[in-house]
């Protein structure tokens, strides 16, 4: 049975955010993915606006208040008085905030968008990556190299953590934001000269 027949085979999107682009990290960053047999089929430079990079989010409430909760756990973790910090322990105001700081700094300079195809793609993307704060993110992990950020820096100087890249999580989320992004471009169709070997 083939990789593809067996389900396998997935398309994934990653953004290299704007501090990964300043930083002169995006060739580095994406020769991390094509090392381990992942296929750029889709990419491109964006100068996303703020209007742009807000419906990237899946902006529910209970996506808001999640990440308000985070937060209350970081503050927790960390000793901090909420109140002291941003002024509240509502979730949802916590987690507006943070959804504000998300969008000033994904439209804040220039995007990579691409979309990888490979075995496992979605999973093994995340894996590279690393934990989502570059502080607790292994080393060896993108964020894990580059970075060493947290939640607690990012709260204290009201912006969000700088954490290079950002991989889709789940199919539903590849299929809205590899939609967002490329819209109605058709990705490309071809073999990597290594398909044989590594599938």
């Amino acid at each position: 049975m083939s990789p593809n027949a067996a389900g396998i085979v997935e398309r994934t999107l990653v953004l290299l955010k704007p501090d990964a682009v300043a930083r002169g990290l995006a060739g580095q960053i994406l020769a991390r993915f094509e090392t381990v047999g992942l296929k750029i089929v889709a990419l491109k430079m964006v100068m996303p606006t703020r209007d742009f990079v807000a419906r990237h989010y899946p902006n529910t409430p209970e996506w808001i208040a999640g990440m308000g909760k985070k937060t209350l756990e970081t503050y927790k973790d960390r000793g901090l008085d909420p109140i002291a910090e941003v002024g509240t322990t509502d979730p949802m105001k916590i987690g507006e905030m943070v959804k504000a700081w998300n969008i000033d700094y994904l439209s804040s300079g220039p995007v990579v968008a691409v979309i990888f195809e490979g075995l496992h793609a979605i999973t093994t993307v995340r894996k590279l990556c690393g934990a989502t704060m570059p502080f607790s993110a292994d080393p060896g992990s993108i964020r894990g190299s580059y970075s060493s950020t947290s939640a607690v820096v990012g709260n204290a100087t009201k912006r969000a953590v700088r954490n290079l890249v950002h991989a889709s999580s789940t199919p539903e989320e590849v299929a809205h934001e590899t939609a967002h992004w490329f819209g109605t471009e058709k990705p490309c169709v071809y073999r990597r000269a290594d398909e044989d070997v590594l599938a």
